[in-house]
């Protein structure tokens, strides 16, 4: 029989059941289980929660949609070319692969499935400031990705993306487009690192905010976007963001990412509420192009 032992200090610290049915002492639990009431390592069966997959699609989509101003600020076109729309797609194809991939090397390894041990505070994404000093004598080591797969998820998410992008992307710029484009994958392999350095840091404080970072960017890039129209006409605004099939797809990709934040910050919770939010998805637009008229620089008079 197994011995009787007490809790284990802090919050993040078990003990591992042993073939024999003994337990250990306490430390960090393997990766892919969690502590359980009792102090006891027990694997983590759970599904994903849906706000989980919204945090996962959100750092996906982050990589994607800076891939893709990537492509589009190094390319300086006015339209949408041909091997503009073949970078594009190349990044799209990049990421779906990377996210495959990423889904079917996490526990359970070859399934299209995941399991978590699920978020509970802030704390559970830096588990490194929260070991425990028993008596003052000496930390107890029980750091452990208490929040598994999200945080290693990510990590190899960009590492895989990394990979993809130097085994396609440059054959793609060098057969089809010219050598043109090899600016956005120099541009690419800098900001994945740098993606990677703030996930490190900040996972924890980006999982909680991010439905609200992305309505707050999505608003002030569409702004953004419209304010570089040299006519800052009502009718001029309307027509090109119409008729210019560039300006028509970044302002329904705006729309799909202020769609994207609202649905995360509500979880549908009250669908049929929630959903109707989804009619604000083209607010901010319309309410820049609407008001053009009394914020027309050209307009303004210094007397």
């Amino acid at each position: 029989m197994s011995r009787l032992l007490g809790r284990c200090p802090g919050l993040y610290c078990g003990r591992i059941r042993s073939e024999n049915g003994e337990l250990s002492d306490c430390g960090a639990c393997p990766r892919g289980y969690k502590v359980s009431s009792t102090s006891e390592c027990i694997l983590c069966e759970d599904s994903p929660s849906f706000y989980d997959f919204l945090y996962l699609g959100f750092m996906a989509l982050l990589l994607l949609i800076l891939e893709w101003y990537i492509i589009d600020h190094t390319m300086k076109r006015r339209n949408f070319t041909k091997d503009i729309i073949f970078l594009h797609i190349s990044a799209l194809i990049e990421n779906i692969t990377s996210a495959i991939l990423t889904i079917i090397l996490v526990k359970p390894i070859g399934f299209f499935s995941i399991h978590a041990c699920g978020v509970k505070r802030l704390s559970d994404w830096y588990s490194l400031l929260h070991n425990p000093n028993p008596n003052y004598i000496g930390n107890l080591r029980c750091t452990q990705e208490v929040v598994y797969p999200l945080y290693s998820m990510v990590f190899i998410y960009f590492a895989l993306s990394l990979v993809i992008m130097l085994l396609i992307r440059p054959l793609l710029v060098l057969k089809f487009i010219d050598g043109k484009g090899k600016r956005s994958i120099y541009l690419t392999m800098y900001l994945i690192p740098i993606l990677v350095v703030i996930h490190a840091t900040c996972a924890g404080l980006i999982y909680y905010s991010f439905p609200h970072i992305i309505i707050i960017l999505s608003v002030i890039s569409i702004a953004a976007h419209l304010a570089f129209h040299l006519d800052q006409s009502m009718k001029s605004l309307l027509l090109t963001s119409v008729k210019d099939i560039r300006n028509l797809v970044i302002l329904l990709v705006h729309w799909m990412l202020h769609g994207y934040g609202i649905v995360a910050i509500t979880q549908l919770k009250s669908p049929i509420f929630h959903c109707a939010l989804l009619a604000l998805v083209p607010f901010p637009a319309l309410f820049y192009i609407l008001t053009s008229k009394f914020t027309d620089p050209s307009k303004l008079h210094i007397e």
